[in-house]
């Protein structure tokens, strides 16, 4: 191997940059197998490529405590690899079923083109970036700040809870409890198959997307949905603050009640029982349930 040597080597902004503070060597490792406890802990400035992390010894927190580093056709077959680290570049990896809780209290994370099947493969991160990547992995991404997620499929229950700045485009969701608590955030393109979605969230755009879905968003505070499709029973209760822009609705009834609601919807809904203020339009309803006395929204058949 020969060395390459340059003058420091930081994270920034998503690229590894050469900065002006004296010499250091990236090191590139290649084709080992690591199945040692904390078997690179604390390692700096690392490229490794087509490595595994699995066998007997069954070590924990391979690279934990570390930063800039970049893997490349990797496969992680053991827990807790990327704990505590800053600057991360995952491409093409794998990362099993056993490979659990893969990465927590890191931040300015790159993940692309990997599989991360672990569960809570993610946790209490900052600054990461996910894209073309396969995630199965129940209670992913609690308690995180900043995550860019595109052109990515998910399965697993209780996705996202509590965190804050999600840009979310093309992303294909199947679990149930997604999005709660979960603040500042748009998605875009998306098509979330969920049950309990966006419980107590705030400051919300869904746009151009489906959701489908018993129980939507109920509780949730300056959420609005703009192009979006929504299918299931008993949607969006208790909201306030709720939106919905060129809406269609399907197989829901029994919407909006005790809500603050200004809704646009295109299609007819079954029933719509006792929002509490604002106003639906809406082509046809089955049947509208007005039997609560602090009901006073209006509803505008088109």
């Amino acid at each position: 191997m020969v060395p390459c040597y340059i003058n420091k080597l930081t994270y920034d902004h998503g690229e590894y940059v050469v900065k002006h503070k004296g010499e250091l060597h990236m090191r590139k490792l290649e084709q080992q197998i690591y199945d040692e406890e904390r078997a690179l802990y604390g390692s700096s400035d690392l490229q490794l490529l087509h490595c595994r992390f699995d066998g007997p010894a069954d070590g924990e927190s391979a690279l934990k405590e570390s930063q800039n580093i970049i893997t490349d056709h990797c496969y992680f077959n053991l827990r807790y690899p990327f704990w505590h680290d800053k600057g991360l570049q995952i491409n093409h990896c794998e990362m099993t079923e056993a490979c659990r809780a893969a990465l927590w209290y890191s931040e300015d994370i790159q993940i692309a083109d990997s599989k991360l099947h672990g569960i809570k493969a993610l946790r209490e991160c900052k600054q990461i970036s996910i894209s073309d990547c396969d995630i199965i992995s129940p209670e992913f991404g609690w308690f995180c700040q900043s995550i860019s997620m595109g052109h990515t499929t998910v399965a697993g229950e209780y996705f996202m809870m509590r965190s804050a700045n999600l840009h979310f485009d093309e992303v294909t969701l199947n679990g149930k409890y997604s999005f709660q608590y979960i603040t500042d955030s748009v998605f875009e393109n998306c098509h979330l198959y969920t049950k309990d979605a966006f419980w107590h969230a705030k400051n919300v755009v869904i746009r151009n997307s489906v959701v489908k879905g018993e129980y939507l968003a109920w509780y949730c505070e300056n959420v609005t949905f703009e192009n979006c499709v929504i299918i299931g029973t008993q949607p969006l209760c208790y909201c306030k603050n709720l939106k919905l822009i060129n809406c269609e609705m399907h197989e829901t009834d029994l919407a909006f009640e005790k809500s603050e609601v200004n809704a646009t919807i295109t299609t007819p809904v079954i029933s719509i029982k006792n929002p509490l203020s604002g106003r639906i339009q809406v082509p046809a309803v089955e049947e509208i349930i007005m039997d609560d006395s602090e009901s006073d929204c209006e509803i505008l058949l088109l």
